[in-house]
């Protein structure tokens, strides 16, 4: 079974996407904490890392770099940002995709993981 990383500060959203991934055949680990997801990325073993941006202590970006270092996989952005200036950056820091959360995020998120 694959295994996904999802890391979000939202209890809430952190349910619905562990759902929504198990529903779809995965393994998910969730984290609310950056600091706590970097162990579990860095350590490989996971196939895709799902993350949202807003952290308490770390801007989402300089997380996204810091797992993009650390990991091989796929990184996909999950967040409330619809700003295509936003998205552009996360793209181009190494995030496979950037979602909207305020989006279909679950239909555009299923090719990403059919890829898998």
């Amino acid at each position: 079974m694959k295994k996904i990383i999802h890391v979000d500060n939202s209890q809430f959203f952190r349910k619905q996407m562990k759902i929504f991934l198990e529903s779809e055949g995965f393994e998910v680990e969730s984290y609310d904490s950056a600091l706590e997801a970097s162990f579990a990325i860095g350590g490989g073993l996971a196939d895709m890392v799902i993350m949202g941006l807003a952290f308490a202590g770390i801007d989402g970006e300089v997380f996204l770099k810091r797992a993009v270092q650390s990991f091989d996989g796929p990184i996909i952005v999950v967040s409330s940002s619809t700003d295509e200036r936003i998205t552009n950056q996360l793209l181009s820091l190494g995030a496979r995709a950037a979602l909207s959360k305020l989006g279909s995020w679950k239909q555009e998120l299923k090719p990403y993981l059919s890829a898998l």
